[in-house]
């Protein structure tokens, strides 16, 4: 910590943890790895998969899976999430593998410099773009449910554009400018073109077993190198085969 450095000397910082994520059980499981290398870890989630733990959700969480990776591997981790998605929301989930690039992801999110890109299907015929400005809060006696509330609720700002068309739905490419809990969903309930199997905002529709809502794309700097990323993921069975021709 003493020595001056001088123009062309190089510095090596060795960032090492020696403990665990405390409460966080690894679990050897099943995990779709996009990308990785020793800064951050980028994975498709599949539905029917909580991020975090939780009372009901003890050990087959992503947190559970990815600690159980480096488990496996005998290296000590500290489970760091980006972005989290909903339990049935499919798709991309950034996460940091070290305090140094969680602390630099985290800010480039609070500052809006993480894109992030999902696919949707609605029932009905949207639009071909448009822009949802509305603001979201929570609806009174409920933990989970969310709405659009114009007095109390948090501003939050959804782009979409229709990429297809097809039996009464709609294929749609949305970007979020916030990140409010069930954003996407609110939103599109709001407008008349809910997502099709949301059991919470659209609870009559069965086409398929849970929300048609997949992270597909993140575009963001990474966190040590500055190296422009995007990172994509397929959509899930369940949504391509009701646009096959997606890709």
């Amino acid at each position: 910590m003493r020595t001056k450095l001088s123009a062309g000397d190089e510095l090596f910082i060795r960032l090492e943890e020696s403990t665990s994520s405390a409460h966080i059980l690894p679990v050897s499981m099943p995990l779709s790895i996009c990308y990785e290398d020793e800064d951050i870890l980028a994975v498709n989630k599949p539905a029917q998969m909580p991020v975090h733990p939780s009372l009901n959700h003890y050990d087959h969480t992503l947190a559970n899976a990815v600690c159980g990776y480096y488990n496996d591997q005998e290296i000590p981790y500290t489970f760091r999430c980006v972005n989290r998605l909903d339990r049935d929301t499919t798709g991309l989930t950034l996460i940091a593998k070290h305090m140094l690039s969680s602390a630099i992801l985290s800010t480039a999110a609070t500052r809006r410099e993480i894109s992030r890109e999902y696919i949707a299907i609605a029932s009905g015929k949207t639009p071909e773009s448009g822009t949802i400005d509305a603001p979201i809060g929570r609806v009174a006696g409920s933990t989970i449910e969310r709405q659009i509330d114009f007095e109390n609720g948090e501003r939050a700002i959804t782009h979409y554009r229709r990429l297809a068309y097809h039996d009464g739905l709609s294929l749609l490419s949305l970007h979020l400018e916030t990140g409010r809990t069930h954003q996407i969903r609110v939103h599109l309930k709001s407008i008349g073109h809910p997502l099709i199997g949301d059991f919470l905002y659209n609870p009559t529709d069965t086409t398929i077993k849970r929300q048609a809502l997949h992270s597909y794309r993140l575009t963001f700097s990474h966190p040590i190198t500055g190296e422009s990323f995007v990172l994509t993921a397929p959509l899930p069975d369940d949504m391509h085969c009701l646009f096959p021709d997606f890709s």
